[in-house]
């Protein structure tokens, strides 16, 4: 598996605000990118794509964003 050039057409740009995965962005660690793909697994390699971050920190933001989308949504 290695990467062929196709992910770059759908290279997605850093949201101003947000974190990556909150925004619906994923990362392909054979091709070193996030992108903006409804799928699973990449374009481009075949490798399966990262829809949540590793740091421990970055997984407590993203679950405090989740939480609060959630509470926001019941209130409405």
């Amino acid at each position: 598996m290695t990467c062929k050039g196709i992910c770059i057409r759908h290279k997605a740009q850093k949201p101003v605000g947000t974190g990556r995965y909150v925004s619906g962005q994923k990362r392909c660690q054979i091709c070193e990118i996030f992108i903006k793909w409804d799928g699973l697994w990449c374009p481009c390699c075949g490798y399966r794509l990262r829809t949540r971050p590793r740091n421990l920190k970055y997984k407590a933001k993203l679950r405090a964003r989740n939480k609060e989308q959630v509470t926001a949504i019941i209130t409405a």
